[in-house]
């Protein structure tokens, strides 16, 4: 007998008395099935092909930038059109960044490229909500969300640096806790996808549809670049999108717990991020 079979009947597992399988838990149970088919499938399309080099992937980045940044001829590339070629260029050596903030670029390129990989950087300091959001893109979405974690748990780093060092020294947190870990999983890939938009923080102003990323040797792809946040927000909700609670409870950027707060009236989305330091990067995207 199956664990599912000896499951505790409640209202997810049945829609009425002798009504039989919901449909909705019917369709978690399916896609359940077909991530694990396409985690088993998924090395033999990589062996289909080697990973490229650098000066490949440099010449890649070329290409789809001459195809799809504004010119005289035509204008800058919808979302939908930035996905679709990044899919046909990288396939499965392509991954998404996601925070867990809200799942519209998960969404985005899931349906290009049902289960692929969704890099979450689990640092061990995140809200409870975001941890929620976490599961519930897992059985909401047709993705793989892949858990990168430090090297150090959050004992072990405080036992060698010290008790709260995001309070004392963020930039080495961060350096430990998300950017070397995400540096280390992208080996795996050629290109990753980020939520990064222009209107955002100054520093992200002039985000690229796709460039090279130096720092972790791999193409970076922002296919929401040119969005508002109203716009993030209206595909969230006609497509009755997962986000991250804490969004509607003052946190229009939510990082890692100790580290958040919500941003006073007037003051922009991410200065909440840090708060009270000169500080808007975790270092992940400059």
């Amino acid at each position: 007998m199956t664990t599912t079979e000896t499951a505790p009947i409640s209202s997810l597992s049945l829609s009425g008395p002798g009504s039989g399988v919901n449909p909705r838990l019917a369709r978690v149970r399916a896609r359940a099935a077909a991530r694990e088919s396409i985690r088993a499938m998924r090395p033999a399309a990589r062996a289909k092909r080697r990973r490229r080099t650098p000066e490949e992937l440099r010449a890649v980045v070329e290409r789809g930038q001459a195809q799809l940044n504004a010119s005289s001829e035509s204008p800058e590339a919808d979302a939908q059109a930035v996905i679709a070629w990044a899919v046909r260029e990288f396939g499965p050596y392509m991954a998404v960044a996601s925070s867990m903030q809200d799942t519209v670029l998960s969404h985005l390129v899931s349906e290009q490229f049902p289960f692929v990989d969704v890099l979450f950087g689990d640092t061990g300091y995140h809200f409870a909500e975001t941890l929620g959001t976490r599961g519930a893109v897992e059985i909401e979405l047709d993705v793989n969300v892949v858990d990168v974690r430090p090297e150090l748990t959050v004992a072990e780093q405080d036992a060698k640096y010290g008790p709260k060092l995001h309070d004392r020294d963020p930039e080495a947190c961060c350096a430990m806790r998300k950017v070397a870990p995400m540096k280390k999983a992208l080996e795996n890939y050629e290109a990753w996808a980020t939520g990064v938009r222009r209107e955002e923080t100054a520093a992200r102003a002039n985000a690229q549809l796709v460039s090279w990323d130096e720092r972790n040797g791999v193409v970076k792809i922002n296919p929401i670049a040119a969005w508002t946040e109203e716009q993030v927000a209206e595909y969230a909700g006609r497509h009755g999108l997962v986000i991250n609670p804490l969004l509607a409870d003052g946190y229009p950027s939510v990082g890692c717990e100790p580290c958040t707060a919500r941003p006073l009236p007037g003051q922009d989305a991410r200065s909440g991020r840090w708060a009270g330091r000169d500080k808007d990067e975790c270092g992940l995207h400059v």
